[in-house]
């Protein structure tokens, strides 16, 4: 028996024993997969199981979802973070739909998909069509760095490059669905960044476990550079209604909600340096008060510290040209609920 199918029938054999009991575990529609996978990108099973559920219930097949308004669907990820995961998802949810044949099912036109990387995309194929490709997240290169001792850091290009070869010459032409989740849930359960070997079926032929120097496993080349910055959001109110916009552009919060923002980049903000804030007291003085401040917020790469205020007008002041032309409107607060804002300001109760 050649040492591929060793590590692919030993793997299996412990999956059959010991895999995790998850709730879309079984699951054969590529589309239920699809959310599934793309939820699972950035957040833990635990946290993502309820939002998996509320969004096929919600949008129960790929047509429903192409139909749908963006704000709908932002709505519904609400709190669950990197907002462009669901972008991507209703944009890719119109090219399927636009091209007329359904849901693909080769692994180059899912891989095409706006959002759809290589771990997704052989996901899908391996689960949904039995496609023997491999799917390696990041359990799968803790795995195959540490059994195969890959010295290549995984954050490198050719890093990344070996370790997807490796994993596609090993996935087996049988049960190549499981064979993939066979190596998230080994990663998951077992060989985590403080590995427990002794439960591992594949310690008889770990590297580096013979080298004693498991958590040297696997290799980066440097960690990404976490920027400072300093925000705060002014609430401005005018009787019950508040100043909302939807922000645009490029940012991780594209299309969402947001109060009245004035940006410090690394130094504290200057309530005077905010242009609709100015142009909103020149028509009356409203009172400003403290909600909450140094409010911290971990993004990918950047650390926020915010400051929320509310500044409360009369009910009879007329929104400035200045706010309109910058896209603020006001809404009822009672209606606050229907619009999908950063996890960040359930941290403030009005």
């Amino acid at each position: 028996m050649s040492q591929d199918n060793f590590f692919a029938n030993m793997l299996l054999a412990w999956y059959d024993v010991y895999r995790r009991e998850l709730p879309w575990r079984g699951e054969t529609d590529a589309y239920r997969i699809w959310v599934s996978e793309i939820i699972l990108q950035q957040t833990q099973v635990v946290q993502g199981w309820g939002y998996y559920r509320r969004f096929v219930e919600h949008f129960p097949n790929v047509v429903s979802l192409a139909r749908a308004e963006e704000d709908e669907v932002l709505k519904l990820w609400e709190g669950l973070g990197y907002y462009s995961r669901a972008r991507n998802l209703y944009a890719a949810a119109k090219q399927i739909v636009a091209a007329g044949e359904g849901f693909p099912r080769t692994y180059e036109a899912v891989r095409a998909l706006k959002g759809v990387g290589d771990y997704t995309a052989g996901a899908i194929c391996s689960l949904a069509f039995g496609l023997p490709v491999a799917a390696v997240d990041g359990n799968g290169y803790r795995v195959l760095t540490r059994c195969f001792g890959i010295a290549d850091a995984v954050d490198t290009a050719i890093g990344q490059r070996t370790v997807k070869e490796l994993a596609q010459s090993l996935v087996p032409n049988m049960r190549p669905g499981d064979f993939n989740q066979a190596m998230m849930d080994l990663g998951a359960k077992v060989c985590v960044p403080r590995p427990q070997c002794n439960d591992c079926p594949l310690v008889d032929m770990c590297v580096a476990h013979a080298e004693g120097r498991e958590t040297a496993y696997p290799k980066k080349r440097g960690k990404t550079k976490v920027t400072e910055r300093r925000m705060a959001y002014v609430v401005v109110r005018r009787g019950e209604d508040v100043l909302i916009r939807r922000r645009e552009g490029r940012d991780v919060w594209r299309g969402l909600y947001e109060y009245v923002l004035v940006d410090g980049g690394t130094k504290e903000p200057d309530l005077m340096d905010n242009a609709v804030l100015q142009s909103l007291w020149q028509t009356e003085r409203g009172v400003l008060k403290t909600l909450r401040q140094g409010i911290k917020h971990v993004l990918s790469h950047r650390r926020l510290t915010v400051d929320f205020y509310e500044l409360v007008l009369s009910a009879e002041t007329e929104l400035s040209e200045q706010a309109k032309a910058e896209g603020y409107f006001f809404v009822p607060r009672e209606r606050l609920d229907e619009y999908a804002f950063p996890a960040l300001f359930n941290k403030v109760e009005l």
